[in-house]
């Protein structure tokens, strides 16, 4: 009897531990502090800190909802992947970020550009994905034969390939990623092959060693793009493309974006600020080029759709090399009402807190910059509103949250009177 008994005290032990590790491997929810490696779904608490050893993937037709405040802290040594198959929501507050980063000891001036975890993954069986309030850093670490991307097919599906920090896929999916910060990335930021999308009020720096894009389109999308602050990219602040074969043709709306210094580390013929092609149809509204290398530019041999519109954008060139080549003229784009000087330092912005002069090949952001206008900037009153975007009605989301994009403003660029 007295044996019995601590046989059947042993299996219920037994059956505690394999829970224990089962709920480690495959889902988080508690509200402490918790690690992942494997297959995740559920609930990451608000303010808990998940510690990511390895490739998580997140399976086919469930969810991932991380509250606010949550760090989630990449291995460096094992670089790990974040594999979307289902649907993934992070949802951070102003106040309480989510944070997708790595331990304090690795952020060094050597390691800038990142390369130390791989990045968010979604692939075209994720029907939604939101980041809110996120912060994304140190990320585009290289794939090998090992990597999960590379077994699975995602992205390039080959290793040697240098991992953009968002890689979204799926043409009938739905994509919002606001409010959010991306910086200190090895290559590009995000990487968008397809679906309903809003980009709004993010700010993007110290991304690109020899490539890379803030928002680099392929075909399938439909996207509002807005509010968005663009420092230094390597190449292009937006890159945007009908490459690939999904449907529909992709078409972009554009507006109140500020870009600054974007393109001139990576002087080839793409480097630039807004690169058009495929085909691709794009409508530019409202949008502030501050030292940027070109402005709107397209490949002359894959131009863009005759539809596309161009509209009230400001140009400033610190010098005159910079105003010389931002000029329309041959595959250099220019707009209707669009503001474009002749002479170095014309049309002056006026930002509250921005060195004009800083080189334009510094990728190095300083956060106490201000890009908003000051009182008498000239570029307060020369936007337009009198355009549709895509997404004005929302995009209706299973969890019950419906994302606007932005209605557009009068003043130019990203950010008007603080």
């Amino acid at each position: 009897m007295k044996s019995n008994q601590i046989f059947k005290l042993f299996i219920l032990l037994v059956l505690a531990l394999s829970g224990c590790e089962k709920a480690n491997i495959d889902v988080d929810t508690s509200v402490v502090d918790g690690s992942a490696i494997g297959e995740v779904s559920g609930v990451w608490a608000k303010g808990s800190t998940q510690v990511i050893k390895g490739d998580i993937i997140i399976p086919e037709g469930k969810s991932l909802t991380i509250e606010e405040g949550v760090t989630i802290l990449m291995d460096t040594l094992a670089k790990p992947e974040i594999v979307v198959k289902g649907n993934l929501y992070a949802l951070g507050t102003a106040d309480n970020p989510i944070k997708f980063t790595v331990n304090e000891f690795y952020k060094t001036p050597q390691k800038k550009f990142g390369k130390l975890w791989g990045g968010i993954l979604a692939g075209p069986t994720c029907e939604e994905l939101v980041l809110d309030h996120t912060i994304i850093e140190y990320a585009g670490s290289t794939t090998s034969d090992a990597s999960t991307s590379v077994k699975m097919g995602l992205y390039k599906a080959v290793a040697g390939e240098n991992l953009p920090a968002l890689w979204f896929a799926n043409a009938k999916g739905k994509l919002v990623v606001q409010n959010s910060v991306f910086r200190n990335l090895q290559e590009d930021c995000t990487y968008i092959e397809g679906g309903k999308i809003i980009f709004a009020n993010n700010v993007f720096y110290t991304t690109g060693v020899t490539g890379g894009e803030a928002m680099n389109f392929k075909s399938g999308c439909l996207a509002d793009i807005a509010y968005n602050l663009i420092y230094s990219t390597n190449t292009n602040a937006l890159k945007l493309s009908n490459t690939g074969d999904k449907v529909p043709q992709t078409y972009i709306i554009a507006y109140n974006n500020t870009m600054v210094n974007t393109g001139w580390r990576r002087p080839t013929a793409k480097g630039g600020s807004v690169w058009l092609e495929s085909t691709v149809r794009a409508d530019l509204y409202n949008n502030l080029f501050a030292n940027t290398r070109f402005g709107v530019k397209r490949d002359p041999k894959k131009p863009e759709d005759a539809r596309s519109a161009y509209s009230n954008n400001w140009y400033y060139g610190f010098d005159q090399v910079t105003v010389n080549q931002f000029q329309p003229k041959g595959d250099i784009v220019g707009g209707k009402n669009d503001v474009i000087g002749t002479v170095a330092g014309d049309n002056d912005p006026k930002f509250v807190n921005y060195p004009l002069n800083t080189s334009t090949s510094n990728a190095d952001f300083n956060t106490a910059w201000d890009f908003h206008l000051q009182g008498n900037s000239p570029a307060l009153s020369k936007g337009i509103t009198n355009f549709t975007r895509h997404h004005q009605a929302g995009i209706v989301m299973k969890n019950g949250i419906t994302y606007t994009s932005p209605a557009p403003s009068t003043f130019i660029g990203a950010y008007g009177i603080k």
